[in-house]
């Protein structure tokens, strides 16, 4: 008894070892990795569109520019080739000549036409003639390769300004993850919430567990993954996120929190990745947000505050309170000791009742394919309330009491 009494009294209050651990990934998303010693560089020259997209702004925009400018320059230069050589440029002031590009009287002249032709501003000054077939061929070519470049700059700018990694910047996580009791059942649990008044659509929730591993062979595993349940069987990690929720992953015997206690995950080395994905409603793209919790942001015996009120014909949050949390009553053992103390506490209390089941509030339950017939019921006790429990200690400790007073006034026939 002494063992249950503990396991359901709250443990001395002891502050979080800080821990040096390095982040895998960064609270606000970003994944703390980079690519060293990559000799194949030129696989990122095989997905150009990608690249681009994923450059640093700066970097896409100077990209951008020189795209543009190098293709005016490229044509400009050729434009100016033949007019040099087919005498243009030795021929302005003959009025009898018939030039290639009237009025193209120098490479300034050259690169303003070619900006003109790719651009199709025409603002008529310059002009081909008909007695050029190889400007024909050109203005084809310049034509057709212009609207190349512009399809594929367009398009750059274009998904690097709709990416939704700003919509991403909106859903927020909780600052804390906590563990506390939730139907008797210890559970790990964090909040996220969505800032703007459009939705997510098809949200969902994932957690994993990241942390070092050893195989039986020896092999070490820096950074094993780990899934942590929240909801994936049941559909609870399908979330209609129109206001905060907290999403909750029950402790149970398929856990890697299983045989941890306070201490012990005091003690622990670990990251928990949480992802939460969903389509963007405005513009129907992926969103995913990501944020992490380390041991010390872990806090053991702690809930979230409500952040929910209802006003007068609404709902309210407050997301002043959003990272909040209050200390409640928590058992300091783990999941495992916890339910193997239960157990005891309802083994001791369906042998203790006495038969008279509507007294003491023992209920009956079909079994499955029983078709609620009374003859294939099956009678189970109850869940132990709080005061049922103090009452079967306080029945323990009596009875004790006689043994040990018993066992001083000695037995007949029996030396001490």
């Amino acid at each position: 008894m002494a063992q249950e009494n503990a396991a359901f009294s709250p443990g001395p209050e002891e502050p979080p070892r800080r821990r040096g651990r390095q982040r895998y990934v960064e609270k606000d998303g970003r994944c703390n990795v980079q690519q060293g010693n990559v000799r194949e560089t030129y696989r990122y020259l095989t997905d150009l569109f990608t690249t681009l997209v994923d450059l640093q702004w700066r970097l896409s925009l100077l990209f951008f520019v020189l795209a543009y400018a190098l293709t005016w320059l490229f044509f400009g230069a050729i434009w100016w080739l033949i007019a040099y050589g087919r005498g243009d440029l030795e021929h302005l002031e003959d009025t009898a000549w018939t030039p290639c590009v009237n009025n193209l009287n120098g490479f300034v002249a050259a690169f303003l036409f070619s900006i003109e032709t790719e651009t199709t501003i025409g603002y008529g000054h310059r002009v081909i003639t008909d007695q050029c077939p190889e400007g024909i061929v050109l203005l084809l070519l310049q034509a057709i390769l212009g609207s190349m470049v512009n399809a594929f700059m367009v398009g750059c700018m274009f998904v690097k300004i709709s990416q939704p990694n700003k919509r991403a910047a909106t859903l927020v996580f909780s600052s804390h993850a906590v563990v506390s009791l939730r139907d008797g059942r210890l559970c790990l649990m964090f909040r996220v919430g969505d800032l703007r008044s459009s939705h997510i659509v098809e949200a969902s929730i994932r957690a994993k567990l990241i942390r070092s591993r050893q195989t039986l062979e020896g092999e070490f595993i820096p950074l094993h993954q780990t899934d942590l349940s929240v909801g994936f069987d049941t559909g609870d990690d399908r979330l209609f996120l129109v206001s905060p929720l907290v999403i909750s992953h029950e402790i149970d015997a398929a856990s890697p929190f299983w045989e941890a206690s306070r201490r012990a995950l005091e003690r622990d080395d670990f990251e928990i990745v949480v992802i939460l994905e969903g389509m963007v409603e405005a513009t129907g793209m992926t969103c995913q947000a990501r944020s992490s919790y380390l041991v010390d942001e872990v806090l053991w015996g702690h809930r979230f505050t409500s952040v929910l009120t209802l006003e007068d014909g609404f709902y309210e949050v407050d997301y002043a309170s959003f990272h909040e949390t209050f200390e409640v009553p928590t058992p300091s053992c783990s999941a495992r000791e916890l339910a193997e103390a239960a157990a005891r506490l309802d083994a001791h209390l369906y042998w203790s009742i006495p038969s008279r089941l509507d007294e003491k509030g023992m209920t009956s339950f079909p079994t499955q394919g029983s078709d609620s017939h009374p003859s294939a019921m099956t009678l189970r006790p109850p869940h132990p309330t709080s005061e049922q429990r103090r009452a079967i200690m306080e029945r323990e400790g009596s009875n004790a009491n006689k043994t040990a007073h018993s066992s001083e006034g000695g037995l007949p026939g029996v030396r001490r």
